[in-house]
């Protein structure tokens, strides 16, 4: 006599319990280990992604992970700029910052956008704590271009701060305004200053959430996207201009912060539901991983 066949339900379980069991490795190595996740762009935008960015975050840190969240919110200071009365202003595409503008920057970033992620967060519980680059001389900067004004690229990272809120258990939710020896603030690109923070954490990993499936050797080519490359690899792709303007920042970052003793970085597609714990927890993974190791499908050597 056969076995009776398992309903739907218990297929269901059956593979649920699958993905965990699949996890679980991955769980083991990433316990206590911090990644740093740069935040910002469609998946900021979407309330429904922003509740699944929300939940993968908490997850990472109840099995045992050290998340650091890092954010920009340029659309959010373009909007706050229009409702006051004041028109953005570029250079190079650069916004330029004066002394009102790099106070609305604060406005939205520190007062709004920080405030909006923390709140998601701690709906799972009281883990977030926001803070940002001005905290305790967090991000200190020197000025980029005088055309630019209070626009700061980052000098110094001081992580005492983070490492304090991280032996607490917290997930520190960081707005990227930074400042200068005299203390006045700075607007900071949060590419930028997402892998200079990681590099003064010594973080395991340093992720970030863009608008598209990851890098590639031809943009436009979605059969091209490379799978895993290393700093040779992005070297490469910066050299033959492959890479567009808007991932530029994103990749010289991670070029920097894997110099600097960073283990593992990633480009991630943040409209992919769940795309943290698809990268970190499954055999498979998503967008395109930066390692000394170019081994996964798709390399760029």
């Amino acid at each position: 006599m056969s076995a009776p066949k398992p309903d739907g339900r218990v297929r269901d379980a059956h593979g649920k319990a699958g993905i965990l069991a699949e996890a679980l490795p991955y769980i083991r190595e990433f316990t206590g280990k911090t990644v740093v996740v740069k935040y910002g762009g469609h998946a900021m935008d979407d309330p429904a992604l922003a509740e699944l960015f929300a939940q993968d975050v908490v997850l990472m840190r109840l099995v045992g992970m050290n998340p650091v969240v890092v954010h920009g919110g340029g659309p959010q200071i373009c909007d706050l700029m229009r409702r006051l009365g004041k028109e953005p202003e570029f250079v190079d595409g650069l916004r330029v910052t004066d002394a009102e503008t790099v106070d609305i920057a604060r406005m939205a970033l520190v007062g709004k956008v920080n405030r909006d992620i923390v709140t998601s967060l701690n709906l799972h519980g009281s883990y977030a704590m926001g803070l940002s680059g001005e905290d305790a001389g967090l991000l200190r900067v020197v000025p980029r271009d005088p055309r630019l004004g209070f626009v700061g690229d980052v000098s110094r990272v001081d992580p005492a701060v983070l490492e304090r809120v991280l032996r607490e258990e917290l997930i520190p939710v960081i707005a990227t305004i930074g400042v200068d020896d005299t203390g006045q603030a700075y607007n900071v690109n949060a590419d930028a200053a997402a892998g200079a923070i990681a590099a003064a954490l010594h973080a395991e990993k340093l992720v970030y959430l863009t608008d598209v499936a990851g890098i590639y050797e031809d943009f436009g080519d979605d059969s091209s996207l490379i799978s895993e490359t290393d700093v040779a690899g992005l070297q490469r792709l910066l050299g033959a201009g492959k890479v567009g303007e808007g991932m530029t920042p994103k990749v010289r970052s991670c070029i920097d912060a894997l110099e600097q003793g960073v283990h593992r970085a990633h480009i991630l597609d943040g409209r992919v539901a769940h795309a943290l714990l698809l990268e970190f927890f499954t055999r498979e993974g998503v967008g395109t991983v930066i390692d000394q190791r170019a081994s996964r499908k798709g390399s760029a050597e």
